[in-house]
């Protein structure tokens, strides 16, 4: 009765986290376009005496090849080497009542101000170089000839006057809608661009924004800090590749003794490879057309949330001695299989907002909720990997079986290094993120997935060295016949020094360890 209850918990346990996943999902196909900004008849915000809202930000690289963009063109070889941000159908929409408050006879009733300028220019927004925190101009300001009545400050840079970029658009009379003009702004200096929509006039609250804009690099519509991010997915296609087809070929050869774990090491391989793949040809999509492939995007998700799930099992199965300590995990199958299901499921969630809300970002808090979940299990899983790997290790030296024990023992320090490596990472990752909240190094930001991507493929790669398939199986391989496993081994390791028919001592304790495992293997 007990069990029951315990698996109809765990069941509503994963009915909620599969909800939590299919909410997300929809969220992430109705927000995300990548480095096409939709906006979705989206409000202002308040903040001083300005109503803002932010229209997006990119890394953008300098144009190639000087000149404007046609901004009616939509040919990619036209637009090769140029760089720019285009504005498409934008459309301002104010309330009725902020509408019939205004006279039909006048021409300008209300004004919205689009602002591009780039992340070091953020302080000459408002008037802070005169020490105040407003960012429309006041009448005192006006006077003082800053600005103008009724627009935001902005402080021009001597240097570059035609920057930060304002683009103005007015209601005429009672319209209730005003559009702003098709047009592209060129980047000629590489940076992070941040977009914003303002208007000063309290008479327009209420009013709401709709319509798009395209953010284009020099080599396509891949984001900057994504760019280097196709380079690195193509040469690990080839890396997976290469480990893979030498994983085949031992495969090949040695298919006689092969274990059943090499059939789960082969699994990991093949998935890393096409996770590699499949993101390859997202990117390349992406940075073609400008929005992600929705399909290709769930697929690659769904890919790296499997692999990495499975990649997280094969370490534990391996560090409980899974064929070659004990032929089956026993009673404990299920609490890995459990724990293997939510991991995938918290990754996969984590996974989509990562990768699905690049543009319209999803609140801090919402991602926090994604995070800890992953963070946790991540905790569990090296925690009950390392634990495992104690028991295993104290089982091998009670036997005796020196060969497993020192394949066991360098196993133990190369996870060690990668576990202090991928800590040491997170303090680095934490730090930079604390430090650039405003992306202002985007263009080294690709290193940090790309750190793990190659960690993962690091850590998979020393697993195929210390169990690849090899003549002498017996070496990792679990034998049901204790006595020829201990006799082996014991004889080829110690050249000579002890001679297990002699040693009945040990015997004993082995045999004493044996029954221990069949009682543990029960419990379990």
């Amino acid at each position: 009765m007990e069990q029951r209850l315990l698996w109809c918990e765990k069941g509503s346990l994963l009915g909620f986290i599969f909800g939590v996943i299919f909410i997300i999902c929809n969220e992430c196909i109705i927000q995300c376009n990548a480095s096409i900004h939709e906006y979705r008849n989206e409000a202002f915000s308040p903040q001083s005496n300005a109503f803002f809202f932010h229209g997006g930000s990119e890394g953008l690289y300098a144009s190639k090849v000087h000149g404007s963009a046609d901004s009616s063109s939509t040919d990619n070889h036209h637009l090769k080497g140029k760089s720019f941000i285009r504005f498409e159908s934008v459309t301002f929409v104010r309330t009725k009542e902020s509408a019939n408050n205004q006279s039909e006879m006048q021409q300008n009733t209300g004004l919205v101000e689009a602002i591009i300028l780039e992340v070091k220019d953020r302080v000459r927004i408002g008037a802070s170089f005169v020490q105040s925190e407003k960012i429309c101009c006041t009448r005192n300001l006006s006077n003082s000839g800053y600005c103008t009545v009724g627009e935001v400050v902005i402080h021009k840079n001597l240097d570059n006057p035609d920057w930060p970029v304002r683009i103005k658009t007015f209601f005429n009379g009672k319209d209730e809608e005003a559009r702003m003009d098709t047009k592209s702004i060129n980047i000629n200096s590489s940076g992070m661009y941040y977009l914003y929509f303002m208007f000063c006039d309290p008479q327009l609250k209420g009013t709401l924004i709709k319509g798009r804009t395209d953010w284009r690099n020099p080599d396509g519509y891949l984001p900057g800090k994504m760019a280097p991010l196709m380079t690195l997915y193509g040469f690990m296609s080839l890396a997976y590749l290469v480990l893979g087809l030498a994983w085949f070929l031992r495969f090949v050869q040695f298919w006689k003794d092969i274990i059943q774990l090499h059939y789960h090491i082969t699994a990991v391989i093949a998935l890393g490879m096409c996770e590699m793949a499949v993101w390859y040809f997202e990117y390349a999509n992406f940075n073609s057309t400008g929005i992600r492939p929705m399909g290709i995007t769930l697929w690659a998700v769904t890919f790296s949330a499997v692999k990495k799930t499975l990649s997280r099992l094969l370490l534990l199965v391996v560090s409980m001695g899974f064929g070659v300590v004990k032929p089956t995990l026993g009673g404990i199958t299920p609490k890995v299989f459990l724990l293997g299901l939510v991991y995938f499921v918290a990754s996969e969630a984590l996974e989509l907002v990562e990768h699905l809300g690049n543009i319209n970002d999803f609140s801090g808090k919402t991602k926090l909720f994604l995070v800890l979940p992953v963070a946790f299990l991540d905790s569990w899983f090296i925690l009950w990997i390392f634990s495992s790997l104690s028991k295993t290790l104290e089982k091998l030296q009670i036997r005796r079986n020196m060969a497993k024990l020192e394949l066991y023992r360098k196993f133990t320090n190369y996870l060690a290094i990668f576990v202090l490596l991928s800590v040491a990472w997170i303090g680095f990752e934490l730090y930079f993120n604390a430090t650039d909240p405003l992306s202002e190094y985007w263009q080294i930001a690709w290193i940090i997935p790309a750190f793990w991507t190659l960690l993962a493929y690091a850590l998979l790669a020393v697993i195929c060295i210390l169990w690849a398939p090899s003549r002498n199986p017996t070496r990792y391989a679990y034998l049901e016949e204790a006595g020829d496993d201990f006799d082996e081994e014991g004889i080829s390791l110690t050249s000579g020094a002890l001679k297990v028919s002699g040693d009945v001592t040990a015997m004993r304790e082995y045999d004493n360890v044996l029954a221990e495992d069949l009682e543990e293997d029960k419990r379990e």
